[in-house]
């Protein structure tokens, strides 16, 4: 699996001497040897070659361990934790695990999400159900107990999608619960300020990963879409990453309740 190609930007050590948990860390299995690098793996990855030890999060131990590999093989410090981010024992126990084994803990960033249904009349509850506790619950946990085990002038960044922006795609509960995270992340920028800590999100748009391509096989109507991107191309993880590092860095110091789009313009047509 290709996963590790050169980001697109020389990395500058802006999170040197920083504790990131990533929550979502591991890529899904493919077959495909050529397969891209997932968000998640990408923003641990570049995490690392920016200075930060990372804990790769993840419900995959084997994937949560890949990740990690690929974080001490940049010369960074990395452990492995497992966890149902959607269970708030396992979330709260993820979260202080890291800080314990990391010695601390500056950032968090929570990279998780599926989409099941296909319109109103064949999204069954279940369907909704499942969405919005991967998509809104396990963010919501992750801020709730991770914003106390946060250190004082720390960072949050949750990964929405241009999906909260409009209706853009065929499950009404993804679009649902990826609006809904622009209430949270304001919601955690306010109670986190009081202590210097900001939380964003990174609203990514068509980006090509293992599970992008999985959703465009199923979806025709996803791989039309690029033609629209004012860009011409979907976008990469390593785009995502660089978006994520840069909010989690002293460079985004001002920058708290906001939403970060990456999606190549798509949004904006």
């Amino acid at each position: 699996m290709s996963d590790v190609p050169q980001p697109p930007i020389t990395a500058a050590r802006r999170l040197a001497d920083r504790s990131v948990l990533v929550i979502g860390a591991g890529t899904r299995p493919s077959d495909d040897p050529e397969a891209p690098v997932g968000n998640g793996r990408a923003i641990a990855v570049l995490a690392a070659r920016e200075g930060a030890a990372v804990a790769c999060a993840d419900i995959s131990a084997d994937t949560a361990a890949a990740t990690a590999a690929l974080v001490r093989a940049e010369g960074a410090d990395a452990i492995t934790v497992v966890g149902d981010a959607t269970d708030p024992d396992q979330s709260s126990a993820v979260i202080a695990e890291a800080r314990r084994r990391l010695g601390g803990l500056d950032a968090i960033v929570v990279n998780v999400g599926a989409g099941l249904g296909s319109g109103l009349a064949d999204t069954s509850p279940e369907d909704w159900e499942h969405v919005m506790a991967l998509n809104l619950r396990a963010p919501f946990l992750a801020a709730k107990y991770g914003l106390p085990e946060l250190a004082d002038g720390g960072a949050m960044v949750l990964t929405g999608s241009v999906a909260g922006l409009r209706a853009a795609t065929n499950s009404p509960a993804y679009d649902s619960s990826k609006a809904a995270l622009f209430g949270l992340v304001r919601h955690v920028a306010k109670e986190g300020a009081p202590r210097a800590i900001r939380a964003n999100l990174v609203v990514p748009g068509l980006i090509d990963t293992p599970m992008g391509r999985v959703a465009s096989a199923a979806r025709a109507s996803r791989t039309v879409s690029f033609e629209r991107i004012p860009l011409g191309r979907q976008g990469t993880a390593w785009e995502v990453a660089e978006a994520v590092t840069f909010l989690l860095s002293d460079r985004a110091s001002y920058i708290t309740g906001q939403s970060l789009v990456v999606d190549g313009g798509l949004s904006a047509v």
